[in-house]
């Protein structure tokens, strides 16, 4: 549906101001300008990081001394934190240095998330990588810690992008309309800032006054901080550490000397100090029936399996290439999991010999599993294969591919993993079938989704897990491309009254039906690190002109990374137990449809069987008023909306929710 943009207008100055002016906006709104870039960095840093780096990003704002004074255009101050003293107004030539103040701290907390695909996940960007105060040695800084709802809050934040963040605090703290801060956005070089605004939309959306009054709360204010030390024992061996480095880099140069003068000694390779880790004498085994006396149900309770455990050679040879990635090796990673050599001894899954090749399966430090092969004949290339699995649990660490060839692929199985069987999504009134597992857990062959062409069979496997570990249930995996199958599960439409209902799993029939018709969507998620997908029910809606009922479908994945993807789907009546759906809606980085985001609006064209077309729109269950606007317009109380409109009609649907506040549709 065409979506129309508002007109942007300058929402700061583009001049940029003598070094008095700066300043002096700087001291005045100091405090403001560090609460704003906490709020823009990423989380991922933790609260000591995002204390220190939000100083240094408005402290790095000051322009440079030399600067001759200037006269910016005037530009509109954010109103006071609210119960402070009103105090007397700005000048002019301050309150254009706060605009342009605003937007060089803007900039700098978004260059925390623009890194290149191949930097480390932990850093900060290469552009925050110079030394910078405040710095800090020994205590550790922490904002006030708040109440549920701060956490609550917190939490939904970090679901979401830097631009999203940003958008959500110029419209609450700094009090700008949306063309305003979609206007600053795109000056700060934010990725798609009219998408930032939209998706700002939906943050505290059941309670804006509420998730204001929030941001101004202690948990956000970074100026006004607890310590706490650092890890005492942790800093005493560290300080070692460097002694250690310092007297090595002594020795080093002595070294370097040495070689320029025809010496024959030779400096040792960087990768020598990853030597422990890559011994396979050092390899962790863990017991066999460890996985049944455990509270940790996930790869560290995965016994070594296969007839080639013991070689020597080829643990080597897959260490070796873990470490070194020689020329020639093949490297897969699925986003978030980095190529690089272990810090520790990881721990040894498999090895064994399947389809024609020998393979190793790692599990390192509860990050990743990493997968080597190589050939057993011919001059084929090893490859090595690397997986996020952090926080894997009963379903997400239940299974690994160990071998894809062609249209098949065969799993090495979780050792709680008491039957297999496989189904075809697309079919779900046939029975599931059974699979053979050996006696190492591999399994016999399985079909995989066509990556392309026609979707006329998806394959899945169905696994149910051992009584032993107090969690015997049957659960959906499907292959997305990456070497961990991805969970499915379902959450039905709440009835009557009847509380917000949890995603279970996708094994019963009303399940089985809503991904018969929406399983072919998945294929939009191969290869991009997904972790679990579940699909949501969040209406019904009866047609116009005939009264058929029609669901709305929230499709939402989750990656090993954390943000997620949502598609709304639209489930038009149809004799075909697997006629697609529709996707009517598409949004990234997204908490939408989680725990963090219980509210979405859906709306599409339809056309009805005597040919004429309607606008449709369903909300979920805490929406009580749809409008419509633009082409045509309409409104109507509950959940749902049906307006006559032309096939391409240009309608903006916006939904009030029972508890205050309001959604726009999903795009």
């Amino acid at each position: 549906m065409p979506i129309h943009q508002p007109q942007q207008r300058s929402s700061g100055s583009s001049e940029r101001p003598g070094v008095p002016q700066a300043e002096a906006a700087l001291v005045e709104h100091y405090p403001r300008l560090v609460r704003l870039a906490y709020l823009v960095l990423p989380p991922a840093l933790g609260r000591h990081r995002r204390v220190l780096a939000a100083h240094a990003s408005v402290q790095r704002a000051l322009p440079g001394v030399g600067t001759a004074p200037e006269t910016p255009a005037p530009a509109r101050v954010p109103a006071q934190t609210r119960g402070a003293s009103p105090g007397p107004a700005p000048a002019v030539g301050v309150t254009s240095a706060y605009a342009w103040m605003r937007l060089r701290v803007l900039r700098t907390a978004l260059a925390h998330e623009r890194r290149p695909r191949w930097w480390p996940g932990r850093l900060p960007a290469p552009a925050a990588l110079r030394p910078s105060l405040p710095a800090v040695w020994g205590l550790r800084l922490f904002p006030r810690a708040g109440g549920a709802a701060e956490l609550a809050l917190d939490q939904e934040l970090s679901a979401v992008s830097a631009a999203v963040r940003a958008a959500f605090a110029l419209r609450l703290l700094e009090e700008l309309d949306e063309p305003e801060a979609q206007a600053l956005l795109a000056r700060a070089d934010a990725r798609d800032p009219a998408r930032a605004v939209r998706a700002a939309r939906q943050l505290g959306a059941g309670d804006r006054a509420g998730a204001e009054a929030l941001l101004r709360s202690g948990e956000f204010d970074p100026c006004v901080v607890q310590t706490r030390p650092s890890d005492l024992l942790r800093r005493r061996h560290r300080m070692r550490v460097v002694a250690g480095v310092a007297a090595l880099c002594v020795v080093a140069g002595g070294v370097v000397a040495l070689a320029e003068e025809g010496s024959a000694v030779r400096v040792p390779g960087a990768r020598s100090t990853l030597a422990p880790a890559l011994d396979p004498a050092a390899l962790l085994r863990t017991a066999a029936e460890e996985w049944a006396d455990t509270s940790r149900v996930d790869f560290t309770a995965w016994p070594a399996r296969g007839d080639r455990t013991d070689d020597r050679e080829l643990l080597g040879r897959a260490l070796r290439a873990w470490g070194r990635t020689p020329g020639g090796t093949s490297v897969s990673t699925t986003p978030g999991a980095l190529p690089v050599p272990p810090a520790q001894p990881p721990r040894l899954l498999y090895a064994g010999e399947v389809d024609g090749a020998a393979v190793v399966l790692f599990h390192d430090g509860g990050v990743r599993v990493v997968r080597y092969a190589e050939p057993l004949s011919g001059t084929g290339a090893p490859a090595l294969d690397f997986a996020r699995t952090d926080d894997a649990d009963v379903t997400t660490g239940a299974a690994v591919v160990v071998s894809r060839s062609g249209d098949r692929a065969r799993y090495l199985l979780a050792p709680w993993i008491s039957q297999t069987t496989t189904r075809d999504l697309l079919r779900p009134d046939t029975p599931a079938r059974a699979l053979k597992v050996g006696a190492d857990g591999v399994t016999a062959a399985v079909a995989r989704p066509s990556p392309g062409g026609n979707c006329d069979s998806w394959p899945v496997m169905q696994l149910r897990s051992s009584e032993r570990i107090v969690e015997k249930h049957a659960f959906l995996v499907t292959d997305l491309g990456d070497l961990n199958p991805v969970h499915l599960t379902f959450t039905p439409k709440p009835g009557g009254g009847a509380p917000a209902r949890q995603p279970r799993e996708a094994t019963g029939g009303p399940a089985l039906l809503s991904w018969a018709r929406t399983a072919c969507s998945l294929r939009a998620l191969r290869g991009t690190g997904v972790r679990a997908v579940n699909n949501w029910d969040f209406a019904e809606q009866r047609l116009p002109e005939g009264g058929a009922p029609a669901q709305w479908v929230c499709t939402r994945a989750d990656t090993w990374q954390g943000p997620g993807r949502v598609l709304v789907q639209f489930l038009a009546p149809d004799p075909s137990l697997s006629a697609p759906a529709t996707v009517v809606g598409d949004r990234r980085d997204t908490a939408l449809c989680s725990r963090f985001g219980q509210h979405v609006l859906g709306g599409t064209h339809w056309k009805a069987p005597s040919g004429r077309w309607y606008v449709l729109a369903a909300g979920s269950r805490a929406v009580d008023r749809i409008e419509a606007t633009g082409a045509v317009r309409e409104s109507a109380a509950g959940t749902t909306l049906a307006v006559p409109a032309a096939r391409n009609a240009s309608v903006d649907l916006k939904a009030r929710l029972r508890e205050g506040g309001s959604l726009t549709a999903v795009r």
